[in-house]
């Protein structure tokens, strides 16, 4: 049987099912950030109720089918459906950020209680996380099916195990939750933590999410104190 550490030749087959990721932790994803979407004030959405979500389900389940179980099919069309799921959810995530921030500047019915305003921004906050580990999840090194058939020597999103030769990580390949992490730590530390961006595009991802959580927990925070008190 061919092993993973280097000592005997990997068949291609071998390599990409022990390397590729289960689509489910990425659909599951998805399919919180529909949900979270639905929970929001009207005027925090993009388009009216059912519209994204729908839009949404059937770009995740044109994925699933095309290539279900593990991601391991690299196709052009594919990759066009993922960008674009994960688009949508992004832009819809910045678009509740805004209207989030322009009812705390200028007053919103959500403004005057705490609980509806921290239930609010608790929501947009969390969809933040979710769109933008989705797409570093589908930006880095090609995305999940070029990592399963390949990593680049320089990565473009540094993580730990890529980073110290103590860790022994040759054959090592980031997972969703790796990614998740990374949202959840950079929309808290406003900075990288343990994970380095190397790439222009990651530089500019990670910033503009460390201005966006920023914005909404500064806000949202003053705000709620400021009603409470």
């Amino acid at each position: 049987m061919a092993k993973l550490d280097g000592t005997e030749p990997i068949d291609p087959a071998s390599r990409e099912s022990a390397y590729a990721e289960s689509r489910w932790p990425m659909a599951a994803a998805v399919v919180a950030a529909m949900v979270l979407t639905l929970l929001l004030p009207d005027d925090f959405r993009l388009a009216p109720r059912w519209v994204l979500p729908i839009i949404e389900c059937l770009l995740l389940v044109t994925l699933i089918t095309a290539d279900p179980g593990r991601i391991t099919r690299r196709s052009a069309a594919l990759r066009a459906v993922s960008v674009a799921l994960i688009s949508v959810l992004a832009l819809s995530a910045i678009w509740s950020t805004i209207q989030l921030i322009d009812d705390l500047i200028h007053g919103g019915p959500e403004t005057s209680s705490a609980s509806a305003l921290l239930q609010a921004g608790g929501s947009v906050w969390a969809s933040t996380i979710l769109a933008f580990s989705l797409l570093y999840f589908e930006l880095d090194s090609g995305g999940a099916a070029a990592r399963a058939h390949h990593m680049p020597s320089t990565p473009e999103l540094a993580f730990p195990q890529q980073l110290n030769p103590n860790l022994n990580a040759q054959h090592w390949r980031p997972r969703f939750i790796d990614y998740l992490y990374l949202g959840l730590t950079n929309s808290l530390a406003f900075s990288p933590t343990d994970v380095m961006p190397l790439a222009p595009w990651a530089k500019i991802v990670m910033g503009v999410q460390s201005l966006v959580s920023l914005g909404i927990l500064g806000l949202v925070v003053a705000r709620a104190v400021n009603v409470l008190a």
